[in-house]
């Protein structure tokens, strides 16, 4: 089964808008004097009309900032909303996808974001016969050592993933977790040249993991995508598991509006 076939909602006004903010953020970077109608008909394939009267509404509601030339420009306001927006997307459409994710593969998936040294489970799918016993939804792991650790901090430079592990204790019962922040840098290193990570009994003895990140309209790394099961299982697996997940998490970067639709080489350096 394709992994999420329609991400695409119905199109609500919410979603235009989204889609719209999307569009004028991305060729913002590009003409940072202000972007017309026809740009953003254009580079959402839609009409003018139509484009024209979600911009006029957003700048009704202070989100976007319309110029004496016609020209429309991103309000301060706009990034308190669109970061709700995504959030908002990174359950509805990451629900669909981790459903779609868990039905081709047969094993718990799972979607997570960075808090503080941690990640949190936000979004999970878990099969009948995964094996899986209760939910991570709410639930925090130290990032150093989670299935979605490396994927979530995919973006960061050295220095800040040495910031966000300032203060961490490098203690787990996995037997191969890193012990130290440039020990989690190299794998992270390892990781970005291979397209996908994979945590081997970091966490926990006899677990393993593939993730990918998720990236979002700014063109930074919003979430991580997992599918987390038995070593013995997902080990042989590893390859199918991560064409899967990959694919997976740029169905969801596109759907928060991703540069590329998630897709590139997006490796901090």
């Amino acid at each position: 089964m394709p992994i999420a076939e329609d991400l695409d909602p119905p199109r609500t006004s919410m979603g235009r808008g989204f889609d719209v903010l999307s569009a004028l953020a991305a060729l913002s970077t590009r003409t940072p004097g202000g972007v017309s109608v026809q740009d953003v008909a254009h580079a959402l394939d839609r009409e003018r009309s139509q484009v024209s009267r979600t911009l006029s509404a957003l700048a009704d509601r202070g989100l976007v900032v319309r110029g004496e030339d016609q020209r429309y420009r991103l309000a301060w306001s706009w990034y308190a909303a669109a970061q709700d927006l995504t959030e908002r997307r990174l359950h509805t459409a990451g629900l669909q996808v981790l459903d779609d994710l868990a039905e081709t593969v047969g094993e718990a998936c799972f979607l997570g974001v960075l808090q503080g040294d941690s990640t949190l489970t936000v979004v999970e799918s878990i099969p009948p016969g995964s094996g899986m016993i209760g939910s991570w939804v709410g639930r925090a792991y130290p990032a150093f050592c989670s299935d979605a650790g490396r994927a979530v901090l995919w973006d960061a430079s050295d220095d800040e993933v040495r910031a966000v592990f300032a203060r961490t204790s490098f203690m787990t019962p996995g037997p191969n977790a890193p012990a130290s922040a440039d020990e989690f840098l190299e794998r992270l290193r390892e990781a970005r040249a291979r397209g996908y990570a994979i945590v081997d009994q970091e966490a926990e003895p006899d677990l393993y993991s593939v993730s990918a990140p998720v990236w979002d309209f700014r063109g930074e790394v919003a979430a991580g995508v997992q599918i987390v099961g038995e070593r013995s299982v997902l080990r042989p697996r590893t390859a199918e598991l991560a064409e899967a997940c990959v694919a997976a998490a740029e169905a969801l970067s596109a759907a928060l509006g991703a540069p590329d639709g998630g897709g590139g080489d997006r490796a901090a350096h």
